[in-house]
């Protein structure tokens, strides 16, 4: 599934499922604190930011799933 910046999406943590939304999409191999990233135009990833600590995260869209805004 392809996302959009501003959707609102949950993921999975350590701490069990949380929420926010895409800040970035990404379409070329990144490094995201210091861990690397395959990422393509067929299979992007994204930068997501928690709603509940504003923290940024780097995840595959396959992670990700899309909430009604």
């Amino acid at each position: 599934m392809k996302f959009s910046e501003g959707d609102r999406v949950s993921w999975a943590t350590s701490q069990g499922r949380t929420q926010g939304k895409i800040v970035e999409q990404k379409t070329k191999d990144f490094t995201f604190s210091g861990q690397k990233f395959t990422a393509s135009e067929d299979e992007p990833a994204y930068i997501v930011q928690s709603e509940k600590t504003d923290a940024k995260a780097a995840h595959k869209g396959s992670a990700l799933r899309k909430l009604k805004n």
